[in-house]
């Protein structure tokens, strides 16, 4: 217990008068107040993550649910395993949405085993058809932390050395059953750059805390339902890349959906190469993107071509991963009394009236904007709709490919 952090216990500090900066409007309700101590919290949230930080673009994540025993219990309703197939599955969305050129699978881990329910893949629907399917398997026995985490690095260590490799895992119970020594597996998850990342469920553990730090992972228990959905957005935007990430240029393909042609239908459709090993006809039609350098067949982008090697994505899917490159600035902060103006201040984005103190600035085309629009903007829009509005400000950016 020598390397733990000596940083001390809340109630050894001095506690902190956070109920002197709630003020009751004109009907008593202090809600208004909350809000806006909650937005501001949010707006200096983002404020340390920005800065000029290297980014690992291409993820490469496991989700490693537990579904033991434990995950039955109903201090989340109904229950922590539906309350957590409900977030995932909103998360897996949202994932998608921010790293279009990642992957993502999910394993689970019950009865002292491991099992994969989805490879790594680019097709948010596929995953939550499986976290759905989920939701009506029984949580049964003891999770294993070695044998979830041994499972997901067979698939990861094999991934190339400027992706980056990343394990979440959702943890309920506050035993593991493991069939060995787990800091040997922590000390090869670190060497492979794997890196680990826990939400607890429960209370906090030791050996958890002892694979995020280091892994450089993010360890953190919840403490209700909404704090839970937060915690899981905070594993959405690509996480700095670690000093041993390699730097190397990527060729990628930018193949087009196209029909096979020919006048017979049975002779054009094939079977694509992403569904060889599936039983069925699911995969086998004449429709697909088909790689430009050896003409395989796939149905999903983005992939790994599996006889040439060639990463397959669309240009939308680089294009939004874009922003996470060069986000927009954040804005300044100023006090609405020193405008100077004969007219009410209105927020550029919305056209709202501002009636907080303090307004917001970009510095770049000096249009002001209220605080929700600002965080909608570093947050979701990841753009200025201001400059955006302005020919001489646009920023487009040129992406060298062949």
């Amino acid at each position: 217990m020598a390397d733990i952090e000596q940083t001390g216990y809340r109630w050894e500090t001095e506690y902190e008068k956070t109920w002197e900066a709630l003020v009751e409007d004109e009907s008593g309700s202090l809600q208004a107040s909350v809000s806006d101590i909650v937005h501001r919290a949010k707006r200096r949230q983002f404020l340390d993550k920005m800065g000029n930080i290297r980014l690992g673009m291409m993820r490469h994540l496991f989700v490693i649910i537990d579904m033991s025993s434990a995950m039955a219990d109903q201090d989340l309703k109904p229950s922590r395993i539906i309350t957590t197939l409900k977030l995932l599955e909103h998360y897996v969305e949202e994932y998608f949405d921010q790293n279009p050129i990642s992957q993502l699978g999910i394993m689970v881990t019950r009865n002292k085993r491991a099992e994969k329910i989805t490879e790594l893949g680019g097709n948010p629907r596929r995953h939550v058809t499986a976290l759905q399917s989920l939701a009506s398997k029984p949580c049964q026995g003891e999770l294993s932390l070695q044998n979830s985490l041994e499972l997901a690095l067979q698939t990861l260590r094999h991934m190339p050395g400027h992706a980056s490799r990343e394990i979440l895992m959702i943890v309920g119970s506050l035993t593991s059953c493991d069939p060995g020594d787990i800091h040997s597996t922590i000390k090869i998850l670190a060497e492979n750059n794997v890196r680990c990342s826990v939400i607890g469920l429960s209370a906090e553990i030791r050996v958890c805390k002892k694979i995020c730090q280091a892994t450089s992972g993010q360890y953190n228990v919840i403490l209700d339902e909404s704090h839970f959905k937060d915690l899981l957005n905070q594993h959405v935007t690509p996480p700095p890349a670690t000093a041993n990430t390699e730097s190397s240029l990527i060729k990628m393909g930018f193949p087009h959906h196209a029909l096979r042609s020919g006048k017979n239908t049975e002779e054009r459709a094939s079977m694509c190469m992403c569904h060889l090993d599936s039983k069925g006809s699911q995969g086998f039609g004449s429709s697909g993107y088909f790689c430009p350098q050896c003409k395989s067949k796939y149905c999903e982008l983005p992939i790994e071509c599996k006889a040439c090697g060639l990463t397959l994505v669309s240009a939308p899917h680089l294009a939004r991963s874009y922003h996470h490159l060069f986000p927009p600035e954040p804005f300044k902060e100023l006090l609405t009394s020193d405008i100077m103006t004969d007219k009410a201040v209105c927020c550029f984005a919305c056209q709202v009236q501002i009636l907080d103190p303090q307004v917001y600035q970009c510095e770049r085309c000096q249009q002001l904007f209220c605080l929700d629009c600002d965080l909608f903007t570093h947050e979701t829009l990841h753009s200025c709709p201001g400059c955006s509005g302005m020919r001489s400000l646009q920023q487009i950016p040129r992406l060298a490919v062949s």
